[in-house]
Protein backbone atom coordinates (compact mmCIF):
# COMPACT_ATOMS: atom_id res chain seq x y z
CA UNK A 1 0.00 0.00 0.00
CA UNK A 2 1.16 3.18 -1.03
CA UNK A 3 0.63 6.53 1.53
CA UNK A 4 0.89 9.87 0.20
CA UNK A 5 0.89 12.82 2.26
CA UNK A 6 0.35 16.58 0.95
CA UNK A 7 1.76 19.25 3.07
CA UNK A 8 -0.80 21.53 1.23
CA UNK A 9 -4.41 22.26 2.96
CA UNK A 10 -5.37 21.69 6.57
CA UNK A 11 -6.01 17.92 6.63
CA UNK A 12 -3.47 17.39 9.40
CA UNK A 13 -1.04 14.18 8.46
CA UNK A 14 -2.61 11.56 10.66
CA UNK A 15 -6.13 12.22 9.22
CA UNK A 16 -4.29 11.38 5.42
CA UNK A 17 -2.72 8.08 6.71
CA UNK A 18 -5.85 6.87 8.52
CA UNK A 19 -8.36 7.89 5.11
CA UNK A 20 -6.10 6.30 2.99
CA UNK A 21 -6.07 3.11 4.99
CA UNK A 22 -9.44 3.17 5.23
CA UNK A 23 -9.79 3.33 0.98
CA UNK A 24 -7.66 0.66 0.95
CA UNK A 25 -9.87 -1.51 2.94
CA UNK A 26 -13.06 -0.19 1.15
CA UNK A 27 -11.03 -1.25 -2.33
CA UNK A 28 -10.16 -4.97 -1.02
CA UNK A 29 -6.20 -3.43 -1.20
CA UNK A 30 -5.81 -4.48 2.59
CA UNK A 31 -8.07 -7.24 4.00
CA UNK A 32 -8.57 -8.47 7.32
CA UNK A 33 -5.38 -10.10 8.72
CA UNK A 34 -3.20 -8.18 6.82
CA UNK A 35 -0.38 -6.81 8.75
CA UNK A 36 0.30 -3.30 8.47
CA UNK A 37 3.69 -1.70 8.69
CA UNK A 38 4.86 -1.01 12.74
CA UNK A 39 4.52 2.64 13.59
CA UNK A 40 7.97 3.17 13.06
CA UNK A 41 8.47 1.52 10.06
CA UNK A 42 5.78 3.70 8.54
CA UNK A 43 7.37 7.06 10.24
CA UNK A 44 10.54 6.09 8.42
CA UNK A 45 8.73 5.22 5.03
CA UNK A 46 7.15 8.80 5.17
CA UNK A 47 9.47 10.98 7.07
CA UNK A 48 7.33 11.49 9.62
CA UNK A 49 6.99 11.34 13.52
CA UNK A 50 5.80 7.73 15.14
CA UNK A 51 3.70 9.89 17.32
CA UNK A 52 1.94 10.81 13.61
CA UNK A 53 1.20 7.39 13.09
CA UNK A 54 0.75 6.78 16.40
CA UNK A 55 -2.18 9.17 16.74
CA UNK A 56 -3.70 7.40 12.97
CA UNK A 57 -3.58 3.89 13.95
CA UNK A 58 -5.18 4.90 17.35
CA UNK A 59 -7.97 6.42 14.88
CA UNK A 60 -8.20 3.36 12.87
CA UNK A 61 -8.37 1.23 15.56
CA UNK A 62 -11.10 3.41 17.73
CA UNK A 63 -12.86 3.45 14.04
CA UNK A 64 -12.92 -0.12 14.09
CA UNK A 65 -10.60 -0.46 11.05
CA UNK A 66 -7.56 -2.25 12.71
CA UNK A 67 -6.51 -4.24 15.83
CA UNK A 68 -2.80 -3.67 17.47
CA UNK A 69 -1.87 -6.54 19.73
CA UNK A 70 1.17 -5.77 21.54
CA UNK A 71 4.23 -7.35 20.75
CA UNK A 72 3.08 -8.64 17.20
CA UNK A 73 1.84 -5.46 15.42
CA UNK A 74 -1.05 -4.00 14.24
CA UNK A 75 -3.86 -5.96 11.79
CA UNK A 76 -6.73 -5.01 9.34
CA UNK A 77 -9.85 -5.59 11.63
CA UNK A 78 -12.09 -8.93 11.14
CA UNK A 79 -14.81 -6.40 10.19
CA UNK A 80 -17.08 -6.44 7.40
CA UNK A 81 -15.76 -3.89 5.17
CA UNK A 82 -19.51 -3.53 3.00
CA UNK A 83 -20.80 -2.58 7.04
CA UNK A 84 -18.13 0.10 7.23
CA UNK A 85 -18.51 1.22 4.03
CA UNK A 86 -22.24 1.95 4.84
CA UNK A 87 -21.33 3.63 7.84
CA UNK A 88 -18.94 6.05 5.77
CA UNK A 89 -22.03 6.50 3.40
CA UNK A 90 -24.05 7.34 6.13
CA UNK A 91 -22.10 9.89 7.78
CA UNK A 92 -21.27 11.70 4.02
CA UNK A 93 -25.40 11.76 3.78
CA UNK A 94 -25.36 13.16 7.04
CA UNK A 95 -23.19 16.04 6.42
CA UNK A 96 -24.67 16.51 3.34
CA UNK A 97 -27.86 17.41 4.91
CA UNK A 98 -26.20 20.15 7.12
CA UNK A 99 -25.08 21.59 3.43
CA UNK A 100 -28.20 22.20 1.63
CA UNK A 101 -29.64 24.59 4.21
CA UNK A 102 -26.24 26.30 3.33
CA UNK A 103 -26.76 26.14 0.01
CA UNK A 104 -30.74 27.18 -0.07
CA UNK A 105 -30.03 30.44 2.11
CA UNK A 106 -27.13 31.26 -0.61
CA UNK A 107 -29.70 30.64 -3.62
CA UNK A 108 -27.50 28.18 -4.94
CA UNK A 109 -28.97 25.88 -7.56
CA UNK A 110 -28.74 22.01 -7.51
CA UNK A 111 -26.38 22.43 -10.56
CA UNK A 112 -24.27 25.13 -8.93
CA UNK A 113 -23.93 23.14 -5.95
CA UNK A 114 -22.74 19.81 -8.46
CA UNK A 115 -20.27 22.17 -9.88
CA UNK A 116 -18.97 23.35 -6.63
CA UNK A 117 -18.29 19.92 -5.51
CA UNK A 118 -16.68 18.80 -8.85
CA UNK A 119 -14.06 21.51 -9.13
CA UNK A 120 -13.35 20.34 -5.70
CA UNK A 121 -13.46 16.82 -6.11
CA UNK A 122 -10.79 17.74 -9.02
CA UNK A 123 -8.76 20.21 -7.11
CA UNK A 124 -8.42 17.10 -4.13
CA UNK A 125 -7.28 14.74 -7.24
CA UNK A 126 -4.98 16.59 -8.07
CA UNK A 127 -3.25 17.05 -4.84
CA UNK A 128 -4.28 21.13 -4.57
CA UNK A 129 -7.41 20.88 -2.13
CA UNK A 130 -7.54 20.92 1.32
CA UNK A 131 -9.34 17.78 1.99
CA UNK A 132 -8.84 14.29 2.42
CA UNK A 133 -8.11 11.47 -0.32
Amino acid sequence: MRIILRNTGDTPIYEQIAEQMKSAVFSGELAAGDALPSMRVLAKELRISVITTKRAYEELEREGFIVSITGKGSFVAETDAALQREETLRRIEQLMLQLLPLARQCSLTFTQLQEMLRLLYEEEDNGTGSGTD
